[in-house]
């Protein structure tokens, strides 16, 4: 059983390397940190590495609600996303691949182990640096080379991939006793909170771009759409869309209209303008 988890407990940190927000491989950032470094494709490519597509997206989205308000200001971050993602869905799958588990272990791992490794590299990434930058005085191309991308890169995927495979590795097993061994109200507690935690990730994000309240009614509306109405995500997504137009050339509309002030009548300099007749 061992040998079946090797390949995908390595793969699962090789993609974890990829998703970082310093690799270069997959078009820097933007394939990178914010297309492979996300919980959701993280699920998929996760699964594709243990055979389970299905429970790995699954896996995805339920840890991809509960990190979606998740910012970073500056280099400070109060979660490691890449390393709770694929840690977290990876020990999953290789275990229950049940969703609340997911969650409950990204969780654990990006804010403990994922913080400890984010800050050894950020220590270790300003040793580089200053040689690197000793390298430039110096006008050594090599040692620009090796100290500013090799070596760097290295210390990335040391810190990254191998991390995450020994966790998936060598952690199944603790996490099966763990889970066969506690008891049956601290398993349920676990999973009533990985349900309630992705509903917490959305509120926050909620909290972030809703600016007025009246936007909630926009919110309801949806949820009761999709609850008693039986409508699915895409059909939703195309009613929210023409309200959104509709409101957007209401408000526009209103906001272009340039009030006329008592002041201005008295002067005599305002202006009576019809766009429609030009």
């Amino acid at each position: 059983m061992e040998g079946s988890l090797f390949f995908p407990a390595l793969l699962t940190g090789i993609f974890c390397y990829l998703g970082a927000i310093e690799s270069p491989w997959l078009f820097g950032m933007s394939g990178g940190f914010y297309v492979v470094g996300r919980p959701l494709v993280a699920g998929f490519l996760t699964g594709i590495a243990f055979g389970d597509i299905k429970s790995g997206v699954m896996c995805g989205l339920a840890v991809q609600a509960v990190f979606i308000a998740n910012l970073s200001t500056g280099g400070a971050t109060n979660s490691e996303i890449t390393y709770a993602a694929y840690g977290g869905i990876g020990l999953a799958l290789a275990t229950t691949s049940e969703p609340a588990v997911a969650v409950t272990l990204a969780i654990l791992i990006g804010q403990t182990f994922g913080l400890i490794f984010y800050n050894t590299r950020m220590a270790l990434y300003s040793f580089w640096n200053t040689r690197a930058q000793k390298a430039a005085e110096e006008i050594d191309d090599r040692g620009i080379v090796l100290n500013h991308v090799v070596y760097p890169q290295i210390t990335t995927f040391l810190l990254r991939a191998i991390p995450i495979f020994a966790a998936i590795f060598f952690g199944r097993g603790l996490v099966d006793w763990l889970l066969n061994n506690v008891p049956q109200v601290v398993t349920d507690t676990i999973s009533v909170l990985g349900g309630v935690l992705p509903a917490l990730g959305i509120a926050m994000l909620m909290g972030i771009v809703i600016k007025e309240k009246v936007h909630l009614v926009f919110f309801f509306a949806g949820f009761v759409l999709m609850a008693f109405a039986k409508l699915n995500m895409i059909a939703l997504v195309f009613l929210a869309a023409m309200v959104a137009y509709i409101v957007y050339l209401s408000t526009g509309k209103a906001s272009k209209e340039t009030p006329i002030t008592e002041s201005a009548m008295e002067d005599g300099n305002a202006a009576y303008e019809d766009d429609d007749l030009f």
